[in-house]
């Protein structure tokens, strides 16, 4: 009897060690993702943004003005979000980083900026400090620079992964709410990513439309 006690006692101690290294490991995970969170997240918000100011909210989008900028674009031949975002990308990441002829590093900007339809076009905004005539120029001769006059438009938020059925669910949304409001636009959607690829949490989306004579 006392050698089937003590073989009891210790298989109940050995549950109870790979409870604890469970546990452990759980805790150990939790802290490994509260960091990352934080270090995400300081560093997403350190990223240079192109500068607006919320004119007004409704109950599904808001509007917004944005000031005026210098972008950085390249046209593709692809289809869909996916192929498309990774296309343009690699195109735009390789010029910030240094493919051009003066092998110059310019800081990288948010959003990303990609319009939606049959010609689509992907776009990274200049950092404030350069000029059209100062940028360095690119290798890739698809690369084109162009000035973004100051804009209101329409914009409707999103988090999580973004893929083309969230956009045309979204696309459609704003379509109907700005119809309901019966306020004017261009009836040129794009597509806003504010995340680097390796950001797995706190995702944020924006399908927006440049607006007609916005009061």
């Amino acid at each position: 009897m006392a050698k089937i006690g003590f073989i009891k006692t210790i298989k109940k101690s050995v549950s109870l060690n790979k409870l604890s290294n469970s546990l452990i490991f759980i805790l150990l995970l939790f802290v490994v993702f509260f960091i990352s969170k934080g270090i995400i997240s300081k560093n997403t918000k350190r990223t240079e943004q192109h500068r607006y100011k919320v004119i007004k909210s409704y109950s599904k989008f808001e509007v917004r003005r944005y000031e005026q900028a210098i972008f950085t674009s390249v046209k593709l031949k692809t289809e869909g979000y996916k192929e498309t975002s990774s296309s343009g990308f690699r195109i735009l990441a390789g010029y910030i980083f240094g493919d051009n002829k003066t092998n110059e590093k310019i800081a990288m900007t948010s959003p990303v900026k990609m319009e939606i339809g049959s010609a689509p076009k992907m776009s990274f905004m200049v950092p404030k400090g350069y000029s059209m005539t100062d940028l360095p120029d690119p290798n890739n001769k698809n690369l084109v620079f162009e000035m973004q006059e100051e804009k209101i438009i329409a914009v409707i938020q999103f988090d999580g992964w973004a893929n083309d059925e969230k956009i045309e669910q979204f696309l459609s949304i704003l379509k109907n709410e700005l119809a309901k409001e019966k306020i004017a636009h261009t009836n040129k959607f794009f597509f806003l990513g504010y995340n680097p690829p390796y950001d797995l949490i706190d995702r944020r989306n924006e399908v927006a439309v440049e607006l007609l004579n916005y009061e």
